[in-house]
């Protein structure tokens, strides 16, 4: 046997001329994408990660009331932090008021005093749930566990004053101390949004003190944590047909008080009430964009001359 003429067709070999496709020529022959299909696949991946985005990180949000002025306007638009306390799945079928179960995320810090927060609304006072999926925006001053007190308009938390946010507004009226207001929170005190509590925010685990003289304040309360409520006619409570033990209903979850700093035009927690912790969205962080909505948008360049441009990438506190 000749060996090496055997070594040399090996070595002489080449695919090309023995017709044997190799893997360049195989992706060679694989059909081209069509530019109007590169348009469409890209619109896709730009979408999911848009959505990823939104549901993870951050979200555009737009103030449409005054109750937050002067340090938010009507017609500023936010960029609000998902991750802050934690992301969640969407918590409504989009473009729809149907809602739907979550899951939560781990966040990096727990809400504080002071914090500028967007929620989901958690429904009036007299109503077990919102029946629109709706979000507002407030600033906490109470955390689970705090005491609330407003003495003539001045806000006081665990019995030490706490100073008005920098750009806090108040009106002139004098409401005086023995003032009523029916529309607060809970239902029955002899309050006003000035002079208001004091009032324990409630956490996990509290025992609330349920009776005749304030079940009527305290039971959309315990049915807004997932509760039936009844008081039979000799006074005594029955929360799931069980009678409450000792007169003391058991806390499931933790609570914030949300205050707008627009403080005498802001519907918040003196009248819906306490705000679940789970309805936290994310942290308001920065004011990307600020124009005046009285315009009508069909009047755009009117509309552009109103932009604020002062207020575009202000730092939100």
């Amino acid at each position: 046997m000749n060996t090496s003429n055997s070594k040399n067709k090996t070595e002489n070999f080449n695919p090309r001329t023995a017709g044997i496709s190799t893997s360049k020529k195989n992706n060679d022959d694989k059909p081209k994408k069509s530019k109007s299909r590169e348009f469409f696949d890209a619109l896709i991946y730009a979408g999911i990660v848009a959505f990823i985005i939104k549901i993870l990180l951050f979200e555009a949000f737009r103030i449409p009331t005054g109750s937050m002025e002067k340090t938010l306007w009507v017609g500023d638009f936010l960029l609000v932090t998902k991750f802050t306390y934690g992301a969640t799945t969407p918590r409504n079928i989009p473009f729809t008021d149907i809602r739907i179960p979550y899951l939560k995320l781990p966040g990096f810090k727990e809400p504080k005093k002071g914090d500028i927060i967007v929620f989901d609304f958690p429904g009036d006072r007299d109503e077990l749930e919102s029946p629109e999926v709706v979000n507002y925006i407030k600033r906490c001053v109470a955390t689970p566990g705090d005491t609330v007190l407003i003495k003539d308009k001045k806000l006081y938390i665990n019995g030490e004053l706490v100073p008005n946010p920098p750009n806090a507004v108040f009106d002139k009226v004098n409401r005086p101390e023995n003032f009523f207001n029916p529309r607060l929170f809970p239902k029955g005190e002899q309050w006003n949004e000035d002079w208001y509590g004091p009032i324990r925010v409630p956490k996990a685990g509290d025992k609330l003190k349920i009776d005749s003289s304030n079940y009527e304040g305290w039971k959309m309360f315990i049915m807004k944590e997932g509760h039936s409520v009844r008081m039979s006619g000799d006074g005594i409570v029955y929360v799931d047909d069980k009678e409450l033990t000792g007169g003391e209903y058991t806390v499931k979850r933790d609570y914030l008080f949300m205050m707008g700093d627009n403080r005498n035009n802001s519907l918040d927690s003196r009248f819906w009430g306490f705000m679940p912790t789970e309805n936290i969205v994310g942290e308001a962080l920065i004011i990307y964009w600020s124009w005046d909505p009285s315009i009508s948008f069909l009047n755009f360049f009117d509309l552009l001359g109103t932009t604020r441009w002062e207020r575009i990438g202000n730092i939100i506190r």
